[in-house]
């Protein structure tokens, strides 16, 4: 019975000693015992703050909207805006609008520029026409009215012609290419009827060339 009592009374104290917390040093109480595990590095807590990379903007809004919320000067925006203007202008594909993105695309653009047409002259056809119809001369007004209709008559047909013969140079080129044809004529009068200098991105080859 006494080595027994002896027993209880060890186990006894041995529990309360683990169960105890750790003591602070008196001569230093700021310190703390350890935490059990490395403290993470300064990259590391940061880098699972922030979370994963975004991808890269689709649209030119998109990089916009992104260029605006980060925090970057003006002049560093509007140098990032310079360069992504003068790549779009270049024809970098990854720098276009959706709609102008791909080999068809590229290769529709060419086939237009290398053309003289008509409906190039869509835009200044317009400003003369308002400008006649500031004339206070009936006749101006009438043989403007006369040209204007004539004219947009031969537009409309050279279009038409045209969206004919790119969607069908398009599918000898591209014959596993599933893109409408209506889609690729109207792509092609739209660009046709844009002025040269104005065009986006800029013409490749000149009036003339073969494509």
């Amino acid at each position: 019975m006494r080595f027994l009592r002896r027993n209880a009374d060890e186990a006894t104290e041995s529990t309360t000693t683990e169960d105890a917390p750790a003591e602070v040093n008196p001569a230093d109480p700021s310190r703390t015992p350890g935490k059990g595990r490395p403290t993470p590095k300064r990259r590391e807590a940061e880098g699972k703050r922030r979370g994963p990379v975004p991808p890269p903007p689709r649209t030119q809004r998109e990089a916009l909207k992104r260029a605006r919320g980060s925090k970057v000067s003006k002049e560093e925006r509007r140098a990032a805006n310079l360069e992504r203007r003068q790549r779009m202008m270049a024809g970098e594909d990854k720098y276009l609008l959706p709609r102008d993105r791909g080999p068809v695309k590229a290769y529709i653009r060419d086939v237009v520029d290398s053309r003289r047409n008509l409906m190039g002259l869509f835009m200044p056809l317009a400003i003369l026409v308002f400008v006649a119809l500031l004339v206070p001369m009936p006749a101006v007004q009438q043989y403007a009215t006369l040209l204007t209709t004539f004219m947009l008559l031969a537009m409309i047909v050279e279009g038409f012609v045209l969206g004919r013969l790119v969607a069908r140079r398009v599918r000898l080129k591209f014959p596993n290419d599933t893109t409408r044809g209506l889609s690729i004529g109207w792509y092609s009068f739209i660009r046709a009827s844009q002025l040269r200098r104005l065009r986006v991105p800029k013409p490749r080859v000149s009036p003339g060339d073969k494509v």
